[in-house]
């Protein structure tokens, strides 16, 4: 009922308190297993790899392949690989130690509003999309804010993190309206921040590398023949974070990690190229992995350690690996200003 003298409604004796007026922002991220032992990485791998946006084999195909042979083999040693980065201190993956803590700096960023809500969330495992929309609107935001931590679109990543979002949404009576955040893979905010990491991680160490290499997640050649725009955001990022460090063509390299089955995925290939170059005999080498907004394993293990190897073992004398952006206060900066762009017109 509305009032005449007010112009507010009031609510009837009996109804229900309704918390409303604020705003939330929802960092998304892939997922962390719950534990490194077999079962708690099963559960992980299971709901990863049944992702159709990221398996995209039929069903009676795929489903004897991952039932009855990886997820009886790969938990174990996939677990083994985990223990080796896992956050003891919080008994969890340094993935959500990361985006919890870019949550909360960016919090703090913009606690000059108060409307404004900041969580977290992952796309496989936990604390899961559905959760965290249910506890943003229960603080009363009846707007919601998605931001995918994935500079460089893909399918398999920034479309499957808004589709478990919209997942929870359809099972939700009221609705919050909902903002999808954009890639920014050719921001100036995002290239700055990278940039400005990358001189300060290079200035630490003790030798200037031969060459520079920018290390992005691969994808099967086939997502891209269908016209997934991802190589092509890799490209860019990797040119424009090239340029605004001034560093020379000749001495970088983009390249294409994490393959998985027999079938050709994005070339170069990061572990070929580290060994073709060493074999070369180029002795200096640094890894950047630009589209990664937060360490985790693969880029602290497969990068770190598998890759380290492959250049010391076949002839390479000096290696780096330069950190991921982070929660750092320039990585907190690019994912600031994405926010505060996107959020206009609802503050």
């Amino acid at each position: 009922m509305l009032t005449k003298t007010t112009g507010r409604y009031l609510l009837p004796p009996n109804h229900p308190q309704v918390a409303h007026g604020r705003i939330g922002v929802l960092l998304l991220n892939l997922g962390t297993p719950d534990g490194t032992d077999y079962w708690s990485m099963r559960r992980y791998l299971k709901e990863f790899l049944s992702d159709d946006r990221v398996i995209e084999v039929p069903k009676w195909k795929w489903w004897p392949i991952l039932n009855l042979i990886i997820l009886t083999v790969r938990p174990g040693r996939k677990g083994k690989d985990y223990a080796t980065i896992w956050n003891n201190e919080k008994n969890e993956g340094p993935l959500k130690t990361i985006t919890r803590g870019q949550a909360e700096k960016l919090a703090e960023r913009l606690a000059e509003d108060p409307r404004i809500v900041v969580d977290f969330a992952m796309r496989y495992q936990n604390p899961t999309t559905e959760s965290r929309i249910q506890a943003l609107q229960q603080q009363g935001c009846d707007r919601i804010l998605l931001l995918p931590l994935y500079p460089q679109y893909a399918a398999a990543t920034t479309a499957t993190a808004n589709d478990q979002a919209f997942r929870a949404l359809m099972k939700m009576r009221w609705q919050p309206a909902v903002r999808c955040a954009p890639p920014y893979h050719d921001d100036p905010a995002y290239i700055e921040a990278l940039a400005k990491s990358m001189r300060a991680s290079l200035a630490k160490l003790d030798f200037e590398p031969e060459r520079i290499m920018a290390s992005f997640h691969g994808m099967p050649q086939e997502y891209f023949d269908k016209g997934d725009p991802y190589h092509c955001a890799c490209q860019k990022t990797s040119r424009l974070l090239r340029e605004k460090l001034d560093w020379p063509a000749e001495r970088w390299l983009t390249t294409f990690q994490s393959r998985f089955g027999s079938d050709p995925w994005l070339q170069p290939y990061t572990d070929k190229t580290v060994e073709r170059l060493a074999k070369e005999g180029i002795k200096s080498l640094a890894l950047v992995a630009p589209g990664f907004s937060a360490d985790c394993l693969e880029t602290l293990e497969e990068l770190d350690v598998e890759n380290r190897h492959y250049f010391l073992d076949n002839g390479g004398e000096r290696f780096a690996y330069l950190p991921a952006l982070n929660d750092s206060a320039e990585g907190i900066d690019a994912i600031e200003a994405v926010v505060r762009r996107e959020l206009q017109g609802w503050l």
